[in-house]
C-alpha cells in the first residue's frame, strides 16, 4: 500500500504508542527483506552511503546483521559544506562494524560541476554583497501560527557572525536548490560506480517520513536499489537504532540536512514540525484520526494540526512528480526472464 493513501483505520485513545515497535521483530522482518531482495537482483551484497545520520546508520547495521560485514561497501562522501562530525560518526560506526569503507570527498567533482559558483550566483540574487567565506541556509516559516505559504526564506552569515535573512524570488530559490542538488545526485553516481565495480545493489536510507513528504532528489538520494527503512517512521528508526546497535553519539544526534553552509535542522527546512510530531501528525492523516486527538497526544491545538494536514496534503501533490516513473509515447511490455 502507498504511504500517500488514507488507510481508514479506527484508532481508539490515539497516542504516540501507536507507533511502537518490537524491534527484534522489525529488524528479523527487515534483514531477511534485504536478503531476498539482493538474492533477488542477483548482486552479491550493497553498497550504503553513510552520512553519520540515524537513517544511514540504522540501514548500514541491518544490511550487515543481513549480509555480514564483507558484503557491505559503506561510502563516506564529504563535500566544502559537510559538517566534520558526520565523517567523524561515520567512520565511529563503520569501524564498529567491521565493514570496508571508503572516503569519496566530492568537492572536486562539484566544483568542476559549478555547483558553489551556481549557488553563490543565486544568493547574489537576494544578497548582492555576499562573499565566498559566507555561509548560508533555507529555511520556511513556521507553520503552527498562521497557513504558510510555502516560500522559503535565505539566510546569510558573515566571517564576523553578522546574519541577514530576506525572503527569495522564485528564480533565485529555484537556482540554489538546483544547485544544491548536484550533491545528492554525485553522491549517488558515487554509489552506482561502487555498485557496479563490486556488482551491489544501493541500498537507500529514508524513512516513511521522507519517502512520504518527498524530502529527497529525485535522481539523487531518491535512487535505490532497495530501500529498507522506508515503511518506518523516523521515532521508529531512532526505536530500531539500540538494539540494531547504533551508537549513542549517533541516536542523540538532532536530524540534520548537512547540506547548506549553516547548521540547518529538517524540520527549520522541510518540515512542520519536529520529527515526534510529524510522525504522530503523519500517522494521523494516513489513518483519518480526527484532528482534535492528535492534538490532544502532542501538545497542540486541533487546529495547529489541521495546519499541519494540509501541509501533508499539500507536499504530497507538489512532489508526486519525485516519485513518478518515466513516462512513455505508447506502453511497452516489460519482458523479463
Amino acid at each position: 500500500m502507498s504511504p500517500r493513501i488514507a488507510e481508514k483505520v479506527s484508532v481508539p485513545n490515539f497516542s504516540a504508542s501507536v507507533l511502537a515497535i518490537d524491534p527484534r521483530t522489525t529488524a528479523d522482518a527487515i534483514e531477511q527483506a534485504i536478503r531476498r531482495q539482493v538474492t533477488g537482483l542477483r548482486r552479491r551484497g550493497v553498497v550504503v552511503g553513510l552520512s553519520g545520520g540515524i537513517d544511514s546508520s540504522v540501514v548500514s547495521c541491518l544490511c550487515v546483521r543481513a549480509l555480514g560485514p564483507d558484503r557491505v561497501q559503506v561510502l563516506l562522501m564529504p563535500e566544502r559544506a559537510s559538517s566534520p562530525e558526520s565523517e567523524q560518526l561515520g567512520r565511529m560506526l563503520s569501524t564498529k562494524l567491521g565493514v570496508p569503507t571508503l572516503l569519496e570527498d566530492i568537492a572536486p567533482i562539484l566544483e568542476a560541476a559549478g555547483c558553489y559558483r551556481r549557488q553563490i550566483e543565486a544568493i547574489r540574487m537576494v544578497f548582492p554583497d555576499y562573499g565566498e567565506h559566507d555561509r548560508h541556509k533555507i529555511t520556511l516559516p513556521s507553520i503552527l501560527d498562521t497557513d504558510r505559504l510555502n516560500v522559503s526564506e535565505l539566510t546569510v552569515e558573515s566571517p564576523g557572525g553578522e546574519r541577514r535573512t530576506s525572503r527569495m524570488s522564485p528564480a533565485a530559490y529555484l537556482q540554489i536548490v538546483a544547485a544544491t542538488n548536484f550533491k545528492q545526485r554525485v553522491r549517488k553516481m558515487m554509489e552506482y560506480y561502487h555498485a557496479d565495480r563490486l556488482n551491489y545493489a544501493v541500498a537507500g536510507t529514508p524513512n516513511r517520513l521522507e519517502y512520504d513528504q518527498g524530502f529527497f532528489v529525485k535522481l539523487g538520494d531518491g535512487a535505490a536499489d532497495l530501500k529498507p527503512i522506508a515503511h518506518l517512521y523516523k521515532s521508529q528508526v531512532y526505536a530500531l537504532a539500540e538494539y540494531v546497535g547504533v551508537p549513542e553519539e549517533i541516536r542523540r544526534r538532532p536530524p540534520t540536512t548537512d547540506t547548506f553552509s549553516l547548521p540547518q535542522t529538517q524540520e527549520e527546512f522541510y518540515f512542520a514540525l519536529p520529527y515526534a510530531q510529524m510522525d504522530l501528525c503523519l500517522y494521523g492523516r494516513n489513518h483519518s484520526v480526527p484532528a482534535a486527538e492528535v492534538a490532544a497526544a502532542i501538545g497542540l491545538t486541533a487546529e495547529q494540526v489541521e495546519r499541519v494536514y494540509r501541509d501533508i496534503d499539500q507536499k504530497r501533490r507538489t512532489t508526486a512528480y519525485l516519485h513518478a516513473r518515466p513516462l512513455l509515447a505508447e506502453s511497452v511490455p516489460e519482458i523479463r526472464g
